[in-house]
């Protein structure tokens, strides 16, 4: 299975061990949980000590919380390229940036900038917006779908701070299937799709998303919104230690779902997964995916 990992100067895994992950984002370095790190960790422990927070998980499945053993700003910026992104440390332990998902940015743009004509690009599920960026980076125009109202807030901070406030991007807040059915009644098609959907979900109507029930579905709603000559297609699934050594497996399912519902299309469709190296080497999986890249 093909892995990918990212280019990045402006963060860093900087060391892994004992279930957690040491890792810098901009000029800031916080520790977070990490299931897949079953193995010592490399640097000693006052280099973990001297982080500037850490999210602590709590016990008997309450939330966790972040502990700061430095003054943090509520947010500060990153950038990678062309884009920038506002880094806050948010109460679920996410901090708006997945720096393991630069493969596809690079990967949309450079599909997008590839393709003979203008491109209208669907993200669905769409968070804190750096894939909808790139692909608007590039020049597309895009709609971006996301079911968190403060999600699409902070997505759209951050088209600001990239300097892509004139692009011509939709923002909408609605669950992915309902959005999707009203599109097609409407006629509107797309050229290119980026879905990243959770393997579990509330819309903001209370709508409830569960990855095996409602994927099939969501990709047959995808395909009456896919335009007659399609650019590309990114399906991209975020892995758990529950999926240790069946990401093979899943990749492989991705790449069929994909296959079936693009049937009767000229299309080239690749998958592996994504994953970030700490500086020992050592590799965390993130996610997988499947890509498919059209021909005429």
């Amino acid at each position: 299975m093909k892995t990918l990992t990212p280019e990045w100067t402006e963060y860093e895994l900087v060391d892994s061990g004992e279930g957690k992950k040491l890792e810098r984002f901009g000029e800031y370095v916080l520790v977070r949980p990490e299931p897949q790190a079953r193995w010592p960790a490399t640097l000693p422990a006052k280099r973990w000590q001297a982080a500037d927070g850490e999210f602590v998980k709590a016990r008997g499945g309450q939330k966790g919380e972040w502990k700061f053993r430095k003054p943090v700003p509520e947010g500060w910026v990153m950038q990678r390229a062309n884009l920038k992104v506002w880094v806050r440390p948010a109460p679920s332990g996410h901090v708006g940036v997945f720096p393991d998902q630069a493969c596809h940015w690079d990967w949309i743009a450079e599909m997008t900038k590839r393709a003979a004509g203008p491109v209208k690009v669907l993200s669905l599920f769409g968070h804190t917006g750096l894939a909808t960026l790139a692909a608007a980076a590039a020049g597309a125009e895009v709609t971006h779908v996301d079911a968190s109202r403060p999600a699409v807030a902070w997505a759209r901070e951050n088209q600001k701070l990239s300097g892509l406030s004139e692009s011509p991007i939709r923002w909408i807040v609605d669950d992915a299937l309902a959005f999707l059915k009203r599109d097609a009644r409407r006629g509107n098609r797309y050229d290119a799709m980026v879905l990243d959907p959770p393997k579990f979900g509330r819309g903001p109507k209370g709508e409830i998303w569960k990855m095996e029930k409602s994927f099939p579905e969501l990709l047959g709603a995808c395909r009456k919104v896919l335009s007659a000559s399609p650019v590309f297609l990114l399906l991209n699934i975020y892995t758990t230690v529950l999926m240790q050594g069946r990401n093979e497996k899943e990749a492989q399912q991705l790449r069929f779902w994909l296959n079936e519902m693009l049937g009767g299309f000229q299309v080239r469709i690749t998958g592996g997964e994504l994953a970030i190296e700490d500086g020992a080497g050592r590799r965390i999986s993130a996610s997988v995916f499947a890509r498919a890249e059209f021909s005429d």
